[in-house]
């Protein structure tokens, strides 16, 4: 493919969660086993779940590395160590990490600043990327991890609020606007959906 600096080189940024970080580790394989140079942005606690998968899958055609950025904890006011959304435990934790993933955007141009990729594939959940990569002239591709029928199930509930139509968690009711009709009760929601106001997911979820 040429000189390493010739080299295609692209950063892959996944969510701090086991559903986000293995499907992007498997991209970037897809990437090295043609030739590609991929660099994972993670944090300290995440590392391993990357260099145990590459350490036992390495070979001739592979090449992963790894860049950990600092993830701002103590920013956030999340007890130190607390850098995957899987260790989140309650609602107002919950919160205050993904006002944490608002605060990677400085770390993430210093890794840019360093490593000078061509492109960035980032998670659906740091929508500030595609401003990043505008500003260093790079391509920036989103992930997300979800199916597209999920996807159209929340911004359908999201928009028309047909949880907010039944008077009980069991009534069922219908989501409008679909080819089929699908049922479901405010029971099989997620928390977040079942309160007053619209929860900070919906809206990254709306913004991505």
């Amino acid at each position: 493919m040429g000189s390493e600096s010739d080299q295609l080189h692209i950063l892959l940024f996944p969510l701090m969660a086991q559903g986000h970080m293995l499907p992007l580790l498997d991209i970037a394989k897809l990437f090295s086993a043609r030739g590609v140079k991929a660099t994972i942005i993670t944090t300290p606690v995440n590392a391993p779940c990357f260099t145990k998968s590459i350490q036992t899958s390495q070979d001739l055609s592979t090449q992963i590395n790894i860049k950990i950025i600092k993830f701002p904890s103590q920013e956030a006011g999340l007890p130190e160590g607390l850098e995957n959304l899987d260790m989140v435990s309650d609602q107002q934790i919950f919160l205050k990490f993904f006002e944490a993933l608002s605060l990677l955007e400085e770390p993430l141009e210093k890794a840019i600043d360093e490593l000078r990729p061509h492109g960035l594939v980032s998670d659906t959940f740091f929508p500030w990327t595609a401003d990043v990569a505008s500003k260093y002239g790079i391509p920036r591709l989103s992930f997300s991890g979800t199916s597209f029928i999920y996807m159209c199930c929340m911004a359908n509930i999201e928009q028309h609020q047909p949880h907010k139509t039944v008077s009980s968690d069991t009534e069922p009711f219908i989501l409008p606007g679909l080819p089929d009709q699908l049922e479901f009760t405010k029971l099989q929601l997620p928390d977040t959906f079942r309160q007053q106001s619209p929860s900070l997911l919906a809206r990254l979820l709306s913004s991505a």
